[in-house]
């Protein structure tokens, strides 16, 4: 009997072992950083990295684009103001001027309007060659 335990015993022994010698073949393939997991893990902490780096580059170029911005609107609003103050002292002036005599006429000149910007007869780019 004491046979019998140490058969079944040895045999379970060699299952183990055959067990554990397949179970690390396949952990090896699961870990290859060529074809397995491991080589997935690899290149997704790169890509992770990178995206990392791109993303405080695209941080940084918003800041810098905002405080760009923010002068440009600065300096058009003081533009806006002087141009409102540059109107507003144009209704003070007279209506019509004083000339020397009274017997030349006085000439109207009328303003035309610029070309329609959406007129679709006219080109939107013109390219010219030196």
């Amino acid at each position: 009997m004491e046979l019998i335990a140490d058969i079944i015993l040895g045999a379970g022994a060699i299952g183990a072992g055959f067990y554990c010698f397949i179970l690390g073949r396949r952990l090896n393939r699961f870990n290859d950083l060529e074809n397995g997991v491991g080589g997935a893990v690899a290149v997704l902490s790169a890509q992770v990295d990178d995206l990392g780096k791109t993303l405080t580059a695209a941080q940084a170029a918003a800041t810098q684009s905002a405080q760009t911005l923010t002068s440009l609107v600065e300096r058009a609003e003081d533009t806006a103001r002087v141009l409102e103050m540059q109107m507003a002292s144009l209704h003070d002036l007279p209506q019509t001027q004083a000339s020397g005599t009274q017997d030349e006429p006085t000439e109207d000149v009328a303003i035309t309007p610029p070309a329609d910007p959406q007129d679709p007869a006219q080109p939107m780019f013109v390219r010219r060659r030196a």
